[in-house]
């Protein structure tokens, strides 16, 4: 395969036609060329090195892998680093290498993360544990890159043998290893860093960044569905300050404090998780397009997707250079991103308007033991008329908490939720056997009545429900149980859900398929009275222990700050 192009060299940052030469998948040769009015350029557009996600659950999407990379190339990635701890936690070892046979069946290039919390904290109760001999064995296969986010940070900072034996594994192996230590500084993130995590994605504003990356981190700027850190992380004002308070002497000549206030400074663009209500609208072509939007130069901002990852997890794409895989996309122009082409190994995957590859269905079997709940089961008993309660306070866009309280009424012994003061029940219902429920209560979702369900829980995957009844609960909670898992929307006057059968996470049907369901869903719950834009991602993780400040598992409401339980009511 031989042609001429104009190509993205993002090792030197410059624009140039060039002679190409594909063999066997591979840059054969790359060789500049001078144009003049004889000289045919083949392709219309400008040819840059396909995308790379170097951050991604799949299981997520509410897709297989292979239905994943049906609509991921549309949008120019041809690679993604992906974490699959989400099913490692529902099936182990099992339904990693589902992941990987999966993914295997289509030609994108899946590389995976080792899951090193399996389950993220010993507070909850989850459908497997990987111990360190399994991470071990992970580690040795040829598809995993490197081990994944560490999330038990605690377990890090007081040195907990296991933690340590894994991280030690990593470096035996020569795996990068990933970080998730949200607000985590000073001492505590020296001692982080000091067992060799190199990156985070959890960095919620740009202090918290910077110095993470100032201590030797590489800072992942995450752009998903519901966590959106690209803002704060780019901010123009707060960059400012800081490089005033470094130069406080004027060292630094205006026209190099403006270049670098356009350079990224930062090293990758990540979804971390992505709804396929918005992957279907985009991927890291429209996050590039974010990060220009916000001031960064644009060909920085195509590094950050591109040759910064290829570079970091040691992957053999990434720049359009001899010697390299030939995956590839060809784009309009810079300004505009859209995707014209999508190749991967050299062949074309994706021609402008269709996608070249077919995928399989996957066989399904139930992931979901749970008997059928009833109202009682999501009742909180209090002797009084009136108690204070701790209360789980969410904010749209950010997968952080704040503790709240408030004072609520009982009514035969039964604490009862306050739509006036935006106080709403939740629940999370052990999924795996043992059919115990914790329950609490949860400001931000703004439900008026009804309740919405979900076996997507972040990270052990029990079964979490909002909701202003306790029978729309047990309605909701049961649907989801009927359906092997999945999302459920309840209310007095309607009712629908979609289905996730595989491992109670992901659906055999395609992108738009399940983003038509997940729409309708939303809108559901948006006319419960719901004010967040992704509330069934938000409400995933309010079950994820390892985000401060509080979230709540299947054993009980849980101070994410001290790292232990704390009481509903208080007193």
């Amino acid at each position: 395969m031989k042609f001429t192009a104009y190509i993205l060299d993002v090792l030197t940052d410059s624009v140039y036609p060039a002679r190409i030469t594909i063999e066997e998948g591979i840059f054969k040769e790359i060789v500049p060329i001078h144009v003049t009015e004889e000289t045919k350029i083949d392709v219309e557009g400008l040819m840059l090195p396909g995308f790379i996600d170097s951050h991604i659950h799949i299981e997520s999407t509410m897709m297989t892998p292979a239905q994943f990379a049906k609509i991921a190339v549309r949008h120019g990635t041809t690679s993604v680093v992906c974490d699959p701890h989400e099913i490692a936690n529902v099936r182990g070892i099992r339904g990693i290498e589902f992941m990987i046979e999966n993914a295997s069946t289509v030609p994108f290039n899946f590389y995976f993360a080792a899951p090193s919390c399996v389950p993220a904290t010993a507070f909850e109760t989850s459908g497997a544990v990987l111990d360190s001999d399994d991470i071990e064995y992970l580690l040795q296969k040829d598809e995993i890159v490197a081990l994944a986010e560490m999330m038990n940070f605690p377990g890090v900072i007081g040195q907990d043998p296991e933690v340590l034996r894994k991280l030690e594994l990593a470096r035996k192996y020569k795996k990068p290893i990933d970080g998730h230590a949200p607000l985590v500084s000073g001492k505590d993130l020296d001692k982080y860093i000091e067992q060799g995590i190199v990156t985070d994605h959890e960095c919620s504003s740009f202090q918290e960044a910077m110095e993470k990356k100032q201590k030797g981190m590489k800072i992942m700027v995450r752009d998903g569905s519901s966590a959106k850190d690209m803002e704060a992380l780019f901010d123009f004002s707060e960059r400012i300050e800081h490089y005033k308070n470094q130069d406080s002497f004027g060292i630094i000549p205006n026209e190099v404090l403006s270049r670098r206030l356009h350079s990224p400074i930062f090293d990758f663009i990540v979804s971390d998780d992505k709804h396929p209500n918005d992957l279907i609208r985009g991927h890291l072509n429209e996050s590039v397009k974010k990060a220009a939007d916000l001031g960064i130069d644009i060909i920085k901002a195509i590094e950050m997707v591109t040759i910064n990852p290829a570079a970091h997890f040691g992957l053999d794409a990434g720049s359009i250079v001899t010697g390299a895989r030939a995956d590839f996309i060809i784009i309009d122009n810079l300004n505009d991103l859209n995707i014209l082409k999508t190749y991967i190994s050299g062949e074309c995957v994706f021609d402008g308007e269709d996608v070249l590859f077919d995928i399989g269905e996957v066989e399904v079997e139930n992931s979901i033991t749970a008997d059928e709940k009833f109202a009682e089961d999501f009742d909180v008993y209090f002797e009084g008329d009136e108690c204070r309660v701790n209360v789980i306070e969410c904010t749209d866009g950010d997968l952080l908490t704040k503790k709240a309280t408030a004072s609520l009424i009982t009514k035969d012994g039964i604490v009862q939720p306050d739509i006036f003061q935006d106080i709403l029940k939740i629940a999370v219902v052990e999924r795996y056997g043992s059919n115990t429920v914790a329950n609490g209560f949860i400001k931000g979702f703004g439900l008026k009545k009804g309740a919405i369900a979900s076996s997507i829980a972040h990270d052990s995957h029990n079964i979490v429900v909002v909701g202003y009844s306790s029978e729309m609960m047990a309605e909701a909670v049961n649907t989801v149980i009927k359906n092997k898992g999945g999302i459920a929307v309840v209310s007095e006057d309607f009712k629908d859900s979609l289905s996730l059968p595989i491992a109670g996470l992901m659906s055999n049907e395609d992108a738009y398929d399940v983003a038509k369901k997940l729409d309708v869903l939303h809108r559901m719950a948006s006319a419960l009275g719901c004010k967040l834009d992704s509330p069934f991602m938000t409400m995933a993780f309010m079950s994820l222990l390892v985000i401060p400040s509080i979230k709540l598992s299947d054993k009980g409401l849980f101070d994410g700050d001290s790292f232990e339980f704390m009481d509903v009511i208080i007193g």
